[in-house]
C-alpha cells in the first residue's frame, strides 16, 4: 500500500527528451516548495536512480529554465529497470532518500516503470513527455507541439530550394513506431506524399508515377515527407531519380526535432501538467497518468492508459491525400 503522507517528492525524466520538460519540472518544484514538501530531482533518469544521482532542487535551481530546450536533469535508457531485481532497488533508494512521492516525466516505457515503483509502495505519478504524440490516453504530449513546429520550419526551407532546382525531396522526420509528425507536417508542408510506419506497403511505384504525371503538369517540385520508422530516404532517393530521371535528394532531419526552444503551447500545458502532478500525489493518488483530452487536463490509472491503443486518425490522413492531389 503506498505511503499517503507527502513530505518529499521526487522528480525525473525518462527516454528521449522532449522541449518542455524543463517547464513540467519546474512546475513540479516549485507547486510542491508552495505546499512545503521538499523535491528532490534525480539526474539521468532511472538509471540515475539506481546510481543515487539525487540532488535537492529550490525555487532557485528552476529558475530561468523554462525556455530552454532539452532537460536540466538529463535522460538516460535504463535497461535493469526492467528487471524484477533493478524495480525493487529504485524503490528501496526511493524509501533510502525519504522519497514518498515521484513524478516520471516521459513515455510509455517511463510509464511501466512508473507502474512497477506504485506497486512497490511508491506514489508515482506520470507525465507525457514525447515528441511522438503516441501515449493513447491522452491528446497532447509534451514536446510535440515544439518538434512539429521545428521539423515544419526546416521542410518550408527545403521546399524553397527544392522548387529552385526542381528536385524531389524526400525529408525523414522522427517517429519510429508512430506517423503523427509525419502526418502534421505532410498536411503543414503541403506534401505531396507522407509515408508513415502506420502504413509499411506504401507502393513505390505509384508514388513514381505520381511524380511523372506532375512534371507533365509543369510541376515544380515533389515533396515526400517519410517517418523514421519507414526509413531508408536515402535508398529511396536513388531508386526515384534512376525511375523518374528527376533530381532526387533525401533531407533526414534527425534529433534538431527534439532541440530548441518550447513552444508557449509546451510551455503552458507542461507547467499545469507539473503542478497536477503535485496536487495528485498530495491527494493521495498513485499510479496515476496525467491526460490532456476534450479540452480539460485529466488523469488515468497507468495501468488502464498502458492498455490503451492509439492509431491513426483516417480521416486526417484521408484528408492530406485529398489536398495533395
Amino acid at each position: 500500500m503506498a505511503e499517503k503522507i507527502i513530505r518529499t517528492i521526487g522528480v525525473l525524466t525518462s527516454g528521449g527528451d522532449a522541449p518542455g520538460m524543463n517547464a513540467a519540472i519546474r512546475a513540479v518544484v516549485r507547486t510542491a516548495l508552495g505546499k512545503g514538501v521538499k523535491v528532490r530531482g534525480i539526474r539521468r533518469g532511472y538509471q540515475g536512480l539506481l546510481n543515487e544521482e539525487i540532488i535537492d532542487l529550490t525555487a532557485r535551481d528552476v529558475s530561468d529554465t523554462i525556455q530552454r530546450g532539452g532537460t536540466i536533469l538529463q535522460t538516460a535508457r535504463c535497461e535493469e529497470m526492467r528487471t524484477e531485481e533493478g524495480q525493487q532497488k529504485a524503490a528501496a533508494i526511493c524509501k533510502k532518500y525519504g522519497i514518498d512521492g515521484l513524478v516520471v516525466i516521459g513515455g510509455d516505457g517511463s510509464f511501466a516503470g512508473a507502474q512497477k515503483l506504485a506497486n512497490l509502495g511508491i506514489n508515482t505519478i506520470g507525465l507525457p513527455g514525447t515528441i511522438d504524440l503516441d501515449i493513447a490516453c491522452t491528446e497532447y504530449t509534451i514536446g510535440f507541439d515544439t518538434a512539429v513546429n521545428t521539423a515544419m520550419e526546416a521542410i518550408d526551407k527545403v521546399r524553397d530550394t527544392s522548387t529552385s532546382h526542381e528536385r524531389c525531396s524526400i525529408i525523414e522526420v522522427m517517429g519510429r513506431d508512430a506517423g503523427y509528425l509525419a502526418l502534421w507536417c505532410g498536411i503543414a508542408n503541403g506534401a505531396e506524399r507522407i509515408l508513415m510506419p502506420e502504413e509499411h506497403d506504401y507502393n513505390e511505384d505509384a508514388i513514381v508515377a505520381d511524380i511523372q504525371e506532375c512534371r507533365k503538369r509543369g510541376k515544380k517540385n515533389y515533396i515526400i515527407i517519410n517517418a523514421e520508422g519507414v526509413g531508408d530516404s536515402i535508398n529511396m532517393a536513388k531508386r526515384i531519380e534512376e525511375a523518374t530521371g528527376m533530381e532526387t535528394r533525401a533531407t533526414i532531419l534527425g534529433h534538431m526535432q527534439r532541440g530548441g526552444s518550447p513552444t508557449c503551447k509546451d510551455r503552458v500545458y507542461a507547467s499545469v501538467m507539473g503542478a497536477m502532478a503535485v496536487d495528485l500525489l498530495m491527494e493521495g493518488k498513485s499510479n496515476r497518468v496525467v491526460g490532456y483530452r476534450e479540452g480539460r487536463y485529466v488523469d488515468f490509472d497507468i495501468d488502464e492508459a498502458l492498455g490503451m491503443n492509439k492509431g491513426i486518425p483516417d480521416y486526417q490522413y484521408e484528408i492530406a491525400k485529398e489536398l495533395a492531389l
